[in-house]
């Protein structure tokens, strides 16, 4: 296998990486501004409110916790764990080959 190629991949997986830990810093970001009961009137918060919604589409209502907060913090904390594994894995596949 040529340098060059192996080259590519490596920086193909370390993109795929850093796209999977900024999806994960939005969620937590989101859980922590949530949390910390931040201002949803803030251009930022309401940001950062709607990138999380986006990227947590698939697991915000999975469970029927009766506290609130336990549902965003396990519905948007599952988000942000499965496309840390999900990117990491990835990326250390490339990196592999």
């Amino acid at each position: 296998m040529s340098p060059r190629y192996r080259s590519g991949s490596t920086s193909a997986g370390t993109v795929i990486a850093v796209i999977a830990d900024v999806m994960a810093v939005i969620l937590g970001l989101w859980i922590l501004m949530y949390l910390l009961d931040a201002n949803r009137a803030n251009d930022l918060v309401q940001f950062v409110h709607d990138a999380a919604n986006c990227l947590a589409a698939w697991s915000r209502d999975l469970f029927t916790f009766d506290e609130e907060w336990a549902r965003v913090v396990f519905g948007y904390g599952l988000a942000a764990v499965v496309y840390l594994f999900v990117g990491h894995a990835v990326a250390g596949r490339l990196r592999r080959h």
